[in-house]
């Protein structure tokens, strides 16, 4: 959890200003945005973002990383977060390491001398753990050293040659292992035998017994549409008085490309819906059905808040007001449009269709602007007003 709220808040600030610094520091703490190949020395803690995240150097307290393609060959001082498509650790943890990613691998090299938190697809433990161990994932290969406890769950678990657990070992599996001597003795080995369908029996078993809700009366419709209505504007309000850069760049974006902005939104929420099954179809991917819905909420609330704003300012400027008016007309603008689209909502198929356009045009420019940040500028290059930069022929 701490890793995710530590990605979420690197990807905010990475906004237009922040993706062409390559280290920025701040009380101490070094900020990695992007590629660098340059080795970090840092004093107190490490926080990288990028589409292919490759730390070297020695870092004194802990690392915050996360990215697509992950490879941390730093010696960290402290604690280790690393989230990510693959994730490979190859240098030494002071502290604990808690990694998770479709491909999670711990080198030789990579001894840990606290616990050690690792969760899959594949997860392959080939470095020394000299606390406590706790792995989980479609296939997961222990191959090292652990002085602690060992916690395995998994479709397929395996011992390599060099496994060794001077604690306890518990493992859950579809099937009873046959533990070799060297790896634990049998007598410091429990097996907890697993199945998937008891898993969603037992979620079905619990929503089966919540009780369904009574028909709303008007005035519970009333209060309900004022808490959301003040909940839109809130949320509005607080990222055009904190970001007001990125928000700009994003209603440009959304402006300049609409229908793009709409392809993007399709392609966006697929992706967000379509990691529901995935994640379930996963043993390991069970427990974050629930984070995946909440990513999922979120996205689309913002997605909507975004819409309503880029729209509602298209509006204003059409009445001749600036291309960028004071802050509260910005926010006089999102109140107005937030409470004329959520009234909307009351008409039946229109109001609905007109309101899920704006969330699509929402989570559009987000998706774009993510994907931009993650594989670059395809296209030309703009500047502030979002107009192409023409370059002198060399």
């Amino acid at each position: 959890m701490k890793s995710t709220l530590v990605a979420g808040f690197l990807v905010a600030v990475a906004g237009p200003g922040f993706t062409d610094t390559v280290d920025r520091t701040i009380g101490g703490d070094v900020l990695r945005f992007g590629e660098a190949g340059s080795p970090i020395e840092a004093t107190r803690d490490v926080l990288v973002v990028g589409a292919t995240v490759s730390l070297d150097g020695a870092i004194a307290q802990d690392t915050h990383a996360a990215g697509f393609d992950i490879d941390v060959d730093a010696t960290t001082g402290g604690d280790l977060y690393a989230m990510g498509f693959s994730v490979s650790l190859r240098g030494p943890v002071g502290g604990d390491l808690s990694a998770s990613g479709f491909s999670v691998r711990t080198r030789s090299g990579a001894e840990v001398a606290g616990n050690a938190r690792l969760a899959g697809g594949w997860v392959t433990i080939d470095g020394r753990v000299l606390g406590a161990l706790v792995a989980a994932g479609g296939e997961v290969t222990l191959n090292s050293e652990v002085s602690g406890d060992v916690l395995l769950a998994g479709e397929t678990l395996t011992f390599g040659p060099d496994a060794r657990i001077g604690g306890t070992l518990t493992y859950s599996a579809p099937a009873r292992l046959n533990i070799p001597e060297r790896v634990v003795p049998a007598d410091r080995v429990t097996f907890e035998p697993y199945q998937r369908r008891e898993m969603m029996g037992g979620a079905h078993e619990m929503w089966s017994e919540w009780e369904y809700p009574v028909l709303p009366t008007f005035f519970s419709l009333l209060s309900g549409f004022l808490v959301t209505l003040g909940l839109f504007t809130v949320i509005g309000a607080l990222f055009l008085t904190l970001a007001p850069k990125q928000v700009r760049h994003l209603r440009q974006h959304i402006e300049a490309r609409p229908g793009m902005a709409l392809l993007w939104g399709v392609i966006g929420l697929s992706i967000l819906f379509g990691l529901v099954p995935v994640s379930a179809l996963a043993v390991v991917g069970i427990p974050l059905v629930p984070i995946v819905l909440l990513g999922i909420v979120a996205f689309w609330t913002l997605g909507y808040v975004l819409g309503v704003y880029v729209l509602a300012m298209r509006v204003m400027r059409g009445l001749g007001s600036a291309e960028h008016p004071e802050i509260w007309m910005r926010l006089l603008a999102l109140v107005i449009g937030v409470t004329i689209f959520a009234l909307l909502n009351f008409i039946p198929v229109l109001g609905w269709m007109a309101n899920f356009a704006l969330v699509l045009l929402g989570v559009g420019g987000m998706t774009m602007a993510l994907f931009k940040f993650l594989v670059g500028n395809v296209g030309p290059t703009m500047d502030v007003d979002m107009r192409p930069i023409e370059r002198d022929p060399q």
